[in-house]
């Protein structure tokens, strides 16, 4: 079972917004979804969660690991967190093929992962994801779910401890959209991976919401608690509420 305590504070200025964070939930839930319209603070949380952003005040204790804890001046590199990123657009390196991208995430440094690069490891994913036949090409010649499964392969094959999605069927088309989701979620059921998706829309809250916090302006949407039941973004259900 995961454990995941976060509590963030960060004051942000620019030309354009004065935005603040403040943003505390728990959670022992193997899917939890961050939901709220956009610019309510969602990629924000999910950066500060992967070490990306340094928080002005704040902690994250991941399985009793303490990720950051500003009063102790803790603040664990991301490569030290062993969290996996996907971000919204993928991020594949357009030079690399399929197998160099998803080897990759092998890889510490700059260096790039030679083009016929062997690793048991990689064949695995490849094989995983039904990747295999496409394992040369580059990802302008991918559809947009070989794109996706490219990428969380490269994110999963360091094996982290804790993977974040950051609207990852927002690029896709709605027959691929619900295809991918139930793609995702089965692959998470079998890997047994904790995840953290961020998401504005529904659907992904009825596919993935074990545990959803709702996200307004920077802050947790509160009743009782911090966290809401994702029967709370369906009036169609029963309205109710429960605690990590």
């Amino acid at each position: 079972m995961t454990a995941l305590s976060i509590r963030l504070r960060k004051h942000f200025i620019t030309p354009e917004r004065d935005f603040l964070l403040d943003v505390a939930f728990t959670s022992t839930s193997q899917r939890i979804v961050l939901f709220g319209p956009s610019g309510a603070g969602k990629s924000l949380t999910l950066q500060a969660i992967a070490g990306l952003i340094h928080p002005d005040e704040g902690e994250i204790v991941l399985n009793g690991t303490t990720l950051l804890d500003t009063s102790k001046k803790i603040d664990l590199s991301p490569q030290a967190r062993r969290i996996a990123y996907l971000f919204q657009d993928y991020a594949l390196f357009p030079h690399l093929n399929v197998r160099q991208n998803i080897a990759f995430g092998l890889k510490r440094g700059w260096l790039n992962p030679s083009k016929h690069h062997a690793h048991a490891d990689v064949d695995y994913w490849l094989n995983a994801f039904d990747l295999t036949q496409v394992a040369r090409q580059y990802p302008g010649q991918l559809s947009g779910g070989q794109k996706q499964r490219v990428a969380l392969a490269r994110a999963l094959i360091p094996h982290p401890q804790l993977l974040l999605l950051d609207e990852p069927f927002s690029a896709l088309d709605m027959a691929l959209r619900q295809r991918m989701r139930q793609e995702l979620a089965d692959l998470q059921s079998r890997l047994d991976i904790p995840m953290v998706l961020i998401t504005h829309d529904p659907d992904d809250v009825a596919m993935f919401g074990d545990q959803v916090v709702s996200l307004r302006e920077g802050v947790v949407k509160t009743h009782d608690e911090n966290a809401v039941n994702k029967n709370d973004v369906n009036p169609s259900r029963r309205e109710s509420r429960s605690t990590p």
